[in-house]
């Protein structure tokens, strides 16, 4: 059964100023979200103070923790017990959560965790934007277990992507992050409320009928096993450690490297499911722009501007970082002879990533920039070099 929540937030309808932060807030109320649990820290700390505020008037719990890792410890315990469950964050709490994520990862509990970054590492510059944290979040799993990772342009997107991230946390039983970046959690824009798109929830899958009861129990590695609450009537074994369909420890049990697999199974497979990107084609075009968050908006005026001067570009704007749109990805570089991607860290982390999906015959240029936004003249130059 599929039921669809309001897309309003608490504000008047017709068009308001909201920041990005509000509009996270906004997308995890419609998509049901009852549970949230934070510590501020900047740049996410409108999300806790949002949640505070909005959460309990919709018949939720707002919980403030004293620290990082209880906050997210709050939300994975809230979701074991049948709440929809969130908590926000930044790249230094990232960074004490990591062991809770992987307990709910191995746990297969929902939970939505946004991370807006900022500069680092360590506690770096807290109010200074950047996008250095994808691959820390991407890869803060031991063995390199997937974990879903979602990033909005701007605020419209934010409502949305929560919303999304609660979906697929609950569809796939695991932590999902949005990612975000100082400049989108901060930035406040004006936003007609009415168009905010309808949100979708959907129910968790409750436990068979049928015995024999298996907390874990899936046919085949790519299933989501069916959700039964702790504290419920049922027996529910919620352990970190490795362990077989029957929640039991097992050490080499095929059982229990079955159970690994899936782990990685249940989300690759639906892989192509959860691609989310923008692209634009134009016609002549042979240079393709590749960006994400903050970046986008520089890469939208320097594509603008380039167009206006008779220089076509086409554009790809990632919305779901991990698992890479690798679909996606290749059918947008086949049709160019260049593919520039821009994002505010020193490397080029994503790039990276995306290299391998890219044609070898296409060149790829980066565009980067550490402690400051990337201006559109960076963007127009590497498309004109």
């Amino acid at each position: 059964m599929t039921t669809t929540a309001s897309s309003s937030t608490d504000s008047p309808t017709g068009t308001v100023l909201l920041s990005g932060n509000e509009l996270i807030a906004a997308g995890a109320i419609a998509a049901g979200c009852n549970f949230f649990s934070g510590y501020p820290i900047t740049p996410a700390s409108e999300i806790y103070a949002a949640m505070m505020r909005r959460l309990p008037a919709h018949g939720g719990r707002a919980v403030g923790a004293p620290d990082e890792i209880s906050a997210l410890s709050y939300a994975v315990g809230a979701s074991l017990a049948g709440s929809r469950a969130m908590t926000a964050t930044s790249g230094p709490g990232w960074a004490l959560m990591i062991e809770t994520v992987q307990y709910a990862l191995m746990t297969e509990t929902p939970v939505v965790i946004a991370v807006s970054q900022r500069l680092g590492p360590s506690t770096g510059g807290a109010t200074q934007g950047a996008q250095g944290d994808v691959l820390l979040v991407a890869y803060a799993t031991s063995g390199g277990y997937p974990i879903p990772v979602l990033c909005p342009v701007d605020g419209v997107d934010a409502y949305a992507l929560t919303a999304e991230a609660f979906q697929w946390a609950e569809t796939l039983r695991t932590p999902v992050v949005l990612l975000t970046d100082k400049e989108i959690s901060k930035t406040v824009e004006s936003v007609d409320v009415s168009l905010l798109p309808p949100v979708n929830t959907t129910p968790r899958r409750g436990p068979d009928p049928d015995p024999p009861f298996l907390p874990y129990g899936i046919d085949t590695v790519e299933d989501v096993p069916r959700f039964t609450p702790v504290g419920g009537p049922l027996p529910v074994t919620a352990t970190g450690s490795a362990h077989n369909e029957q929640g039991r420890l097992r050490k080499n049990d095929p059982g229990v490297l079955r159970q690994l697999e899936h782990l990685q199974a249940k989300v690759t497979s639906r892989a192509a499911e959860l691609e989310r990107v923008r692209h634009v084609r134009r016609a002549g075009a042979q240079t393709l722009v590749v960006s994400y968050g903050v970046s986008a908006r520089a890469c939208r005026e320097a594509v603008g501007t380039l167009e206006a001067a008779g220089t076509p570009v086409d554009t790809l704007e990632i919305l779901s970082l991990f698992p890479v749109p690798n679909r996606a990805l290749r059918e947008a570089a086949s049709r160019v002879e260049r593919v520039v991607v821009v994002e505010e860290n020193g490397p080029g982390l994503y790039a990276k990533e995306l290299r391998p999906h890219i044609p070898r015959d296409v060149e790829v240029v980066q565009v980067n920039a550490v402690g400051e936004m990337i201006p559109p003249v960076a963007v127009r130059e590497a498309v004109r070099s």
